[in-house]
């Protein structure tokens, strides 16, 4: 639709006598990207202003015409339709040239229109921030000059780019262009945060404190450094971060608690997490998205089944669907902790995951949680699903899951395969794999096959222990062939291992 609206609008709009000169340079601020709901969360920044609702600045030249709601929408058309155009490109490129997009699209003309127009542009690139950044370098290119907020977007989206000195840079510039606020400061602050320069957060925020022009730091500007030591597991600076904010007379905010649980929860301290929570409740701070979701993902790696499922159903009464991430940390805790129906939850929640959200973790886990509640068809399927994608296992607890499976439904011939797939693999081998084996083929009188295994642990470089001595002494006694027991007797006194002292293996 936006492809069919936008070629009109800007005729549509000149024959309304909105002049280029025209220059906004009182819009409303847009905050900084404080805190990211998957990590060390912050109220989430506001939509950037709707055209089509939002009141024009005082300094709306009285000569201009003001936009009619009808001409705001095509406007908002033309953005959506200049980042539909963006999102097309190849994404090869890391720096790419965005002017011919740009300007085939006319965006000269639609900044004149409104510096609206940039601030839109710039926030509906942020999950593509270095198309963002783009965005802007050519920005600065035109007139009027980029105002503060859109300074404090480009250094948000730099932050989210990883990108510490283009958000410095950015920072130096608007400095010098303009007075700075306390949005720009946590803008820099923020970026320094999700980039992990712990020094240059700091620094900042010391910056602002001093910097008469600003005024004190704000609830946000503590936030970000309460967020900026639970990343980094420095609790007791994360706290005394919570102290000194509150010392300062600035009230605590969602985004203050929700840092908080953000670093108990890196930290694994589940019941200071739970804490926090509950104090928040108690204070009549409502939580937002951001906080169940927190609280879910916590609870999950926690290993507390009944409250992360009491999470998830609150998540989605106020989230709507939990996004991937959260479902995963759901899916591990069930692979990891016993709970009844297990299962059953876990094929649940994988009918919520799309081809390319699967993980090679996640299907190592499903391998045994699968052979641990003995449904070897499944197991065998998860199994398959990850050599087919070069899936290499390398724990032994995982190996000795699925080889009990197998021993217990008395499968050698699959265990066989398992075994020689597994060596192909390269996963994570032990002697437990040919030890059961040789007394699964004991147990079945397969002798030849039994002495088999031990050229396959040899291979691998499995030495013989007691125990592979004493697999075959019972695999001879159970067949009635005693001077062969007798001479697998003498072998383990000629290694050293005496003679067992049990009839039964140990």
């Amino acid at each position: 639709m936006s492809r069919r609206h936008a070629p009109p609008l800007l005729p549509l709009l000149l024959r309304r006598h909105i002049h280029r000169s025209t220059a906004v340079h009182h819009v409303v601020p847009a905050p900084p990207d404080g805190i990211p709901s998957t990590s060390s969360p912050s109220p989430s920044p506001p939509p950037p202003p709707d055209p089509a609702s939002a009141r024009w600045p005082p300094s709306w030249p009285p000569s201009t015409p003001p936009l009619q709601s009808f001409t705001a929408s095509y406007l908002r058309e033309a953005v959506a339709a200049i980042v539909a155009a963006i999102l097309a490109l190849p994404a090869a490129d890391p720096d790419p040239d965005l002017a011919p997009v740009l300007l085939a699209h006319s965006f000269p003309t639609l900044l004149a229109v409104s510096p609206l127009a940039s601030l839109e542009l710039l926030s509906l690139l942020r999950p593509k921030p270095h198309l963002g950044l783009a965005v802007f370098k050519f920005r600065r290119t035109l007139s009027p000059a980029a105002t503060l907020p859109e300074f404090v977007l480009a250094i948000s989206l730099a932050g989210r780019a990883h990108d510490p000195a283009a958000a410095a840079a950015l920072f130096a510039e608007a400095s010098t262009a303009y007075s700075p606020n306390q949005a720009l400061y946590n803008a820099l602050m923020s970026a320094y945060m999700h980039c992990g320069v712990a020094d240059g957060c700091l620094e900042a925020f010391h910056k602002l404190e001093h910097d008469p022009r600003c005024g004190p730091p704000n609830a946000d500007s503590y936030n970000i450094l309460i967020a900026l030591f639970g990343r980094s597991l420095l609790v007791d600076h994360m706290e005394a971060t919570l102290r000194s904010l509150d010392a300062s007379g600035q009230p605590r905010t969602i985004g203050t608690y929700n840092a908080l649980i953000a670093g108990y929860l890196t930290a694994w301290m589940w019941e200071k997490m739970e804490s926090v929570f509950n104090e928040m409740v108690l204070g009549n701070i409502a939580p937002d998205n951001t906080t169940y979701l927190l609280m879910l993902r916590g609870y999950a790696h926690a290993g507390m089944i009944y409250k992360m499922e009491r999470a998830y159903e609150q998540a989605r009464q106020h989230v709507g669907e939990v996004d991937m991430v959260h479902i995963r940390a759901m899916l591990c805790a069930y692979c990891k902790f016993q709970h009844v129906d297990r299962i059953q939850k876990i094929e649940e929640l994988l009918q919520k995951l799309g081809p390319n959200d699967y993980r090679p973790w996640l299907a190592v886990l499903l391998i045994r949680a699968y052979a641990q509640e003995g449904l070897v068809e499944g197991m065998e399927q998860w199994i398959a699903w990850a050599l087919e994608r070069n899936t290499i296992v390398t724990t032994v607890q995982v190996m000795r899951s699925v080889i009990t499976r197998y021993f217990e439904c008395d499968a050698v011939d699959k265990l066989e395969l398992f075994v020689r797939q597994a060596e192909e693999a390269g996963w994570k081998l032990c002697r437990s794999l040919y030890h059961c084996k040789m007394v699964m083929y004991g147990k079945k009188h397969r002798l030849p096959e039994m002495h088999g295994v031990l050229g396959e642990m040899e291979f691998f470089r499995f030495d013989r222990t007691k125990k592979t001595f004493w697999i075959m002494y019972k695999a001879y006694m159970s067949c009635g062939r005693t001077a062969e027991a007798n001479t697998i007797l003498g072998m383990m006194c000629k290694h050293g291992f005496g003679f067992p002292r049990s009839g039964f293996i140990q």
